[in-house]
Order: structure tokens, then sequence, then C-alpha cells
């Protein structure tokens, strides 16, 4: 259903190494960077994904000048977005990985029994106030 999604965040920089670090625990990287021009009236962007080209979610620097008067700049508390991880050690390794650069912890690893049995996320806020969710969703193989 979706092809991509992006987010206006209010430092670039900041906001791509939050996500090479949270994004990278969960096996995706940066495909793609317009990152020549920083300047006030530049629009520098990063995109992620699995593929050279292939961005599943953009960064793109919001220059404050060009926003209305009022403007909201994150979505609030209804709106998050949930990453698939293949592994519960990626949902450790995300939460982590959010902490250590400037993520906010929103509800840390663990299983959430009221979205099923085998539910295991991490809940976090990035540095521009975004809420993002690593997410597991199967039962975990059983060693013999």
């Amino acid at each position: 259903m979706l092809h991509h999604l992006s987010f206006g965040v209010a430092d670039i920089m900041r906001s791509a190494r939050f996500y090479d670090a949270v994004l990278g625990a969960l096996g995706q990287v940066r495909v793609w960077e317009d990152l020549d021009d920083l300047g006030p009236d530049a629009d520098p962007a990063v995109g992620y994904g699995t593929e050279r080209g292939n961005d599943l979610l953009a960064l793109k620097q919001r220059n404050t000048q060009r926003l209305p008067a009022g403007a909201t700049l994150a979505p609030g508390p209804g709106f998050h977005l949930a990453f698939s991880a293949q592994s519960r050690s990626e949902v450790d390794a995300f939460h982590a990985a959010a902490l250590a650069h400037g993520g906010q912890c929103n509800g840390p690893p663990g299983l959430r029994p009221d979205y099923g049995p085998h539910y295991y996320a991490a809940f976090v806020i990035d540095p521009d106030g975004y809420r993002i969710e690593a997410v597991i969703n199967r039962p975990v193989p059983i060693d013999p």
C-alpha cells in the first residue's frame, strides 16, 4: 500500500546519525543522500531502505522560514511509525541505538500481550518528536 514515507526534520545531520543507527539495527541502510548544500535555503535529505535507490523512509530538512505561522512540526500523539524487525534481538538493538543517539524511551523492549501473544516491540521518540517502534510479531523458534 505505501511506497515510502517522509519526515521533516530540524537538523538533517543529527537525524541522519540517529536513523543510521536505529535503522542499521534493523538491517536497513542509507540508500541515497542529498547533502551537498546545507545552507538555509537548501533542501538536504537522506533516504533509507534495503536496496540502492529504493527508499522506504526519507528525511528532509525542513526550512522553518517556509512554514506557515502556527504550523505543527511533528505529528501529535496519534501518529507513530512501526518498523518490522526480524528478531527480538533486533528490537533490543533498535531501542539501545535510539537511546544512544538522542532518542527517548517510550516503552522498553518486551512482549505486549495486549497486542497479541507474540508481539515483541520497543517504542522510542526520535530527536524531532516522531514516535517510532520496532516490532516482531511471530513466535520465537524453539531450539531442539
